[in-house]
């Protein structure tokens, strides 16, 4: 079964997480998917931009535990960093519609975004710390850069979680709507706009933006790094194990 969907919107191409049952938690399988959605996006000329979502009620609920205990991103071309290395590379606009909750990397995922458009009821939270882990994404830069070094503080270590309101407010996301398809069709009118731009400059526009973070490829190496020794150790996978539980299945 497809757990990653696309759409041709015109010069947009929709990224849709499509695991319901699941809450859109994301597998090896979904990170791959995802990876080669993306690198064939960056080479497809007739795509100027990139809307990712996931349903009207539910962005992703992160990764899927079970699969993550079973086949952990042991190296640093696991299917999850691969994902991630695919949204660095993006000389494209990627664009975000976010309902419902974004937990983990659904989260850090909108550090690297052109624009976050998001419902009042989602939520935003970054569990790691409580999961026995380290930021990803290169959040820990990103994320005291963009809302402080004690909001990310609180974020990382404690476990905050922002609603939508919350996340326009701290510059997380651009605006806020109350319903999920509203949410959708603006994020994609947004795409559309952008794709009417010069492309040249708007790409080399996105370079220099991203260029201007000094160290970013650095602290995602080292994030990884990090990722992988916690991910191993025996506190992590004791902590996943207990919010797993014995008798969930993965599907």
């Amino acid at each position: 079964m497809t757990e990653v969907l696309t759409e041709r919107h015109a010069q947009t191409l929709l990224v849709r997480l499509d695991r319901p049952h699941k809450h859109n938690a994301l597998t090896q399988t979904m990170y791959l998917t995802l990876a080669q959605v993306l690198r064939e996006a960056q080479l497809d000329d007739a795509v100027c931009a990139i809307v990712i979502t996931g349903s009207q009620t539910c962005f992703t609920a992160g990764n899927d535990l079970r699969d993550f205990l079973q086949s952990p991103p042991d190296r640093l071309d696991a299917p999850a960093f691969q994902f991630m290395a695919a949204v660095m590379g993006l000389s494209k606009p990627l664009i975000a519609a976010v309902c419902g909750p974004a937990i983990g990397i659904g989260t850090t995922l909108l550090l690297h975004c052109d624009g976050v458009y998001i419902t009042r009821d989602a939520t935003l939270s970054v569990p790691f710390a409580k999961l026995g882990l380290t930021p990803e994404f290169g959040a820990s830069l990103l994320l005291p850069r963009q809302v402080g070094d004690l909001l990310a503080a609180q974020l990382l270590l404690c476990g905050r979680t922002l609603n939508g309101t919350e996340a326009v407010e701290y510059r997380l996301a651009n605006r806020v709507f109350d319903h999920g398809e509203e949410c959708l069709q603006h994020a994609l009118q947004q795409a559309a706009q952008l794709a009417t731009l010069p492309q040249p400059g708007l790409r080399a526009s996105k370079r220099l933006l991203r260029d201007a973070i000094a160290g970013l490829q650095a602290v995602f190496v080292n994030e990884c790094e990090q990722f992988i020794e916690r991910v191993m150790s025996a506190e992590a996978r004791a902590a996943i194990q207990a919010l797993v539980g014995p008798d969930k299945a993965t599907r």
